[in-house]
């Protein structure tokens, strides 16, 4: 897959150039920059890299998971690998958007990268599952912190026009740690143990940030228009971080647990996030408000009903069709290539004046292929109809994805990019687990049995437990349909 943009005869001005007649010239015109031109090489394949290795780490630390909590012995513990990760990394979006605007990208991006690594370390290395947890959410601060340096950089040292052929290219970099990171991780796990898929991977980061530190350090760091930073974060906004990681921590524990008394931990954990969630993304974002709060909005409404609705398809396969787990993973194989197709096709710019039309239809695909996903459930349907149809889903979700992104930047002041694309990143993590936790509950109440994120389990599955999951997440998603109609300004 190419990352560049087409070749154009005129390249187009920069933003902040100031727009002149056009002399007629008998010199041959300039090839248009791309990604991959000499200005900007080694920044889009340092940062490239960096997106790679964080996708290798987040599809291949599922696999070893369950080896590494039997051998702890905290297999009671499993869930709170994964929430641990997920609550801490929600505050390192907010702490990254803040220091980003004010000091620039570079700083919380390695400090960020650090911390990531350090994580590993401290988990492959853990004696006790408790350890074990710590390490994974000291992992995700890091993770927060990088994710939103990262917007930063391409807001920051990538013109307009080149934003949605890196934006591709970060998409383009999951595909093969997606097909390849399981399989891999898999192996090592069984013949080196599972401690090294967590040690070996900060060894790796060292060559792309060899490469992209000098470039961000040259295009993006400091202030922006270089004057002086203030003098301390927003410490509003750091408050309402912490209620929002906390808040999400106290939900995710309560969905985990059916009986009544979680509902009190529950009710803090809506009590803390409902204002944190109104205070941190911008104002009107729930009653999509044009322009960036319905691009806010869309983010979290795609990526919410997605992979809510993607982590009960293997179950579902396993469960009543009779399918291997490797089978029923294998089934989502080609997402990862469709997605990055779609991304590619949004970073075309002959197709930027339609891509309102392009987010739209997108949401469609999505809607469309959660809705044909249980069909299954009838033993008629053969089952690699859940492979074809998210093969279009995730192509769809390759259309949205990567255009919220590039649309936030482009209706964010500069001194604003890390603040909002920290919103966005937050409309994105917190929608997975409200929804998951909206259908989980329904799953368990139809008859769904217990789920394991331990072992692709269930026991007493009834078809109707996952249709109760899809449907109304097939529903969201038509609402993303219409949300995309108002992504930009009038």
């Amino acid at each position: 897959m190419a990352l560049t943009l087409a070749t154009m005869t005129v390249p187009e001005p920069r933003d902040t150039d100031v727009a002149v007649p056009a002399e007629p010239s008998l010199a041959p015109a300039a090839p248009a920059e791309t990604v991959l031109s000499r200005a900007y090489r080694a920044l889009s394949i340092g940062i490239v890299s960096v997106v790679v290795l964080i996708a290798f780490e987040a599809t291949a630390v599922g696999t070893a998971m369950p080896v590494a909590a039997r051998e702890l012995d905290g297999v009671s513990l499993y869930a709170f690998a994964f929430s641990g990760y997920f609550t801490t990394s929600l505050f390192g979006m907010v702490l990254s958007g803040q220091w980003s605007d004010r000091r620039g990208p570079l700083a919380p991006l390695t400090t960020g990268i650090a911390a990531f690594a350090a994580g590993l370390v401290l988990s492959g290395t853990a004696g006790t599952m408790w350890l074990f947890i710590l390490g994974r959410a000291v992992q995700g601060l890091g993770g927060g912190l990088v994710i939103v340096a990262l917007y930063v950089v391409v807001g920051r040292a990538y013109p307009e026009r080149l934003r949605p052929a890196i934006m591709a290219a970060f998409a383009a970099g999951w595909v093969v740690p997606s097909v390849v990171g399981p399989l891999a991780s898999g192996a090592v796990t069984e013949h080196l143990g599972w401690r090294w898929v967590f040690v070996g991977i900060p060894v790796l980061v060292v060559a792309p940030l060899a490469l992209a530190l000098p470039q961000i350090r040259r295009r993006a760091s400091g202030p922006v228009g270089g004057g002086q930073a203030p003098a301390s974060f927003d410490g509003r906004r750091i408050r309402l971080a912490l209620a929002i990681s906390l808040g999400a921590g106290l939900l995710q524990y309560a969905a985990q647990d059916l009986r009544p008394i979680a509902l009190l931990p529950g009710a803090v954990g809506v009590a803390l996030l409902v204002p944190a969630v109104l205070g941190l993304l911008p104002r009107g974002t729930y009653r999509a408000v044009r322009g960036l709060p319905s691009v806010v909005l869309l983010r979290g409404v795609a990526a919410g009903s997605f992979i809510a609705a993607e982590s009960f398809v293997p179950l579902m396969l396993v469960t009543q069709r009779g399918l291997s787990p490797t089978l029923a993973g294998l089934s989502l194989a080609a997402g990862g290539a469709t997605w990055a197709a779609g991304s590619w096709l949004q970073s075309r710019p002959r197709l930027e004046p339609h891509r309102e039309r392009l987010m739209a239809l997108g949401m469609l695909l999505v809607a469309a292929a959660i809705t044909t996903a249980p069909s299954v459930l009838i033993d008629a349907v053969p089952a690699w109809t859940v492979a074809v149809a998210w093969a279009f889903g995730c192509f769809g979700m390759g259309l949205v994805i990567s255009s919220t992104s590039v649309l936030l930047l482009k209706l964010s002041a500069p001194e604003e990019a890390g603040t909002n694309s920290a919103a966005l990143q937050i409309s994105d993590g917190l929608s997975n687990v409200v929804l998951l936790s909206v259908g989980g509950a329904a799953f368990a109440a139809l008859g769904g049995g217990t789920v394991s994120h331990a072992a692709t389990e269930a026991t007493g599955s009834h078809p109707a437990a996952f249709a109760a999951v899809f449907l109304p997440m097939a529903a969201v998603a038509l609402v993303g349909a219409w949300v995309a109609t108002r992504v930009r300004e009038k």
